[in-house]
């Protein structure tokens, strides 16, 4: 049962969320509406199909993505007395902050600069001390050099700073990503796990065997029961899987059953997109993701072309409930083919 909390900030007796309230008022930003502007039709139009027809680069299609991203507004959620979850132009961000400083994971695209720093110092004076990155992709670690720049330490798996020293192109969505500035490479890296303490809470960062990409982790606080999994979980939506960098749906499928094994249902989970979540709403993604799987295999393995696979429409009873973000049915149906 949820009981009242209550917190003193600056100078004012406040009451804390419960947890049922946190997971309704981020449920519901990410439906309806918002969740277009989470995922804008803008994006939809840098598939490989729609970016031949329109003409548009690779290189132009990451500038659309990134100011499209860029306009999304920032929505602020108390998660706990000290873990506050911002939501909005590119992946979500956690912001713990107590009397160490503040220390982030993720950080939005680089067209929200602006709108990201007023967010975070509004939570307090606190300065931000750390910058966490979950994998490298650019709608999670654009931000990195700004705060960098202010004076907080980079920390991400090794494999973050290897893919952000280099370019790629991204498939399905046509994008082409140009190396990070040096001084967005994370400075403090790891290959299995960290750990650290700070500002009131017992912060575990652990790799996860490649499933989005070769990159990722999971940043548990471990006193808050709070779990930031990146794009390890798609809340609600077909997720992106970047067979360029190490990612597979048995990768993914493999992840979020790791951390279904390493959770409780109190856990309150943030993935890379999509709303605040739990355990149930993980293991919802993991089973649709091994759903995927299967059909796609069977058509693959009976001998269909990808082609085929997709025009065999085998997502087409789960479109209107998984179909809603940034992948269609048959884009997800071509990742699933050339990851399997």
């Amino acid at each position: 049962m949820d009981s009242n909390r209550s917190l003193t900030r600056n100078g004012r007796q406040q009451n804390l969320p419960t947890r049922r309230d946190v997971l309704r008022a981020a449920g519901a930003f990410a439906g309806g509406a918002a969740m277009s502007q989470l995922f804008p039709a803008t994006l939809a139009a840098v598939s490989p199909g729609n970016a031949r027809q329109s003409g548009a680069a690779p290189a132009s299609a990451l500038s659309a993505a990134r100011a499209e991203f860029g306009q999304v507004p920032i929505k602020t959620v108390t998660l706990t007395d000290k873990l506050t979850l911002l939501t909005g132009p590119g992946g979500n961000v956690v912001v713990l902050n107590g009397a160490d400083g503040k220390l982030l994971v993720d950080t939005f695209t680089q067209d929200a600069w602006e709108r990201t720093k007023k967010a975070v110092d509004g939570l307090g004076a606190a300065p931000v001390q750390f910058v966490v990155d979950t994998h490298w992709h650019w709608d999670h670690t654009d931000n990195n050099a700004h705060f960098h720049d202010a004076g907080a330490k980079l920390i991400a798996h090794e494999n973050t700073r290897k893919r952000m020293m280099q370019p790629h192109d991204l498939e399905v969505l046509n994008l082409h990503i140009d190396a990070s500035p040096a001084d967005a490479w994370p400075e403090h890296t790891f290959r299995e796990s960290y750990q650290m303490g700070f500002s009131g809470e017992h912060v575990a960062l652990g790799y996860i065997a490649p499933a989005h990409t070769d990159s990722d982790i999971f940043v548990h606080f471990e006193t808050s029961n709070v779990l930031h999994l990146g794009d390890v979980f798609f809340n609600g939506i077909y997720c992106y899987i970047d067979r360029g960098t190490g990612g597979s749906i048995g990768g993914m499928i493999a992840g979020a059953s790791k951390m279904l094994a390493m959770i409780d249902n109190s856990t309150m989970i943030v993935p890379g997109h999509g709303p605040l979540g739990n355990k149930s709403d993980l293991r919802k993604f993991r089973d649709m993701l091994v759903t995927a799987r299967s059909r796609v295999r069977k058509l693959k393995t009976s001998g269909k072309t990808l082609q085929e696979s997709v025009a065999a429409g085998p997502f087409a009873d789960l479109d209107p409930v998984w179909g809603k973000g940034l992948l269609s049915g048959d884009q997800f149906v071509q990742l699933v083919y050339t990851t399997l």
